[in-house]
């Protein structure tokens, strides 16, 4: 499924903010649809079934939990992947959204970047990465990222790194100069059965920088969100 294909469907009753996030969205590559209500959204995704619908709990006509549920019960609609984004932080309303309905579930208020990579990570756990299928090379100056080898070159010169350091690498080169959040990276290696919290990929992070020596330093730090690799080495 390439990223230029998918569809979002946007429910937010706040106009300014819907149009922010439509703009946002769609600069990324998305298609996207909009509804102010519950109502709309029901009727939206019998028109045009999205991939992926984000989804505000706090609705004019309806409560957000209430929509899940007949989305999840619309054949059109119930394969959809469900994103909750609300102004509600408690425990409680996270753990219900997540557990009945959700496939993740985002705070106000929040920054673009992270929003796009919580996006990506869903797709990503639903199989529909958008790490191109059709460029298993990957290369960023002198580094080379084989994601069908899954070898890694720099200068020519083979790496030997772990099953965690190439996946956040290939991330990372998939798309440079933009900002992964520690959570985003988090999930990408969530499956490898790590002790997650955002230490372990400060760990990781610091380990494939030392291996690639000099073009280590392409990786980024963006102090208080995550990383980012860069198209040429940063300056010191």
């Amino acid at each position: 499924m390439k990223k230029m294909s998918l569809k979002i469907l946007l429910v937010e009753d706040d106009l300014s903010l819907q149009k922010s996030l439509k703009y946002i969205l769609e600069s990324d590559g998305f298609v996207v649809d909009t509804a102010g209500c519950g109502e709309e959204a029901l009727m939206a995704v019998k028109s045009r079934v999205p991939d992926i619908i984000l989804l505000d709990l706090g609705l004019p006509d309806m409560d957000g939990f209430e929509v899940c549920e007949k989305l999840k019960r619309n054949l059109c609609s119930r394969e959809c992947m469900i994103i909750m984004i609300t102004g509600r932080n408690g425990v409680d309303d996270i753990t219900r959204g997540l557990n009945q309905f959700a496939d993740d579930y985002i705070t106000k208020p929040f920054e673009p970047s992270i929003l796009l990579a919580r996006i990506h990570a869903v797709l990503r756990r639903k199989g529909g990465d958008t790490v191109n299928p059709e460029m298993p090379v990957l290369r960023l100056g002198d580094i080379s990222v084989n994601s069908d080898s899954r070898e890694v070159t720099v200068s020519n010169r083979k790496l030997k790194l772990t099953k965690t350091e190439f996946d956040i690498l290939h991330l990372l080169a998939g798309k440079p100069d933009y900002v992964f959040p520690r959570s985003a990276i988090l999930d990408h290696v969530r499956e490898h059965n790590l002790d997650i919290t955002d230490r372990i990929v400060d760990y990781q992070i610091s380990g494939l920088r030392k291996k690639m020596g000099k073009s280590g330093e392409r990786i980024v730090t963006v102090r208080g969100v995550g990383y980012k690799i860069v198209p040429e080495p940063a300056e010191k």
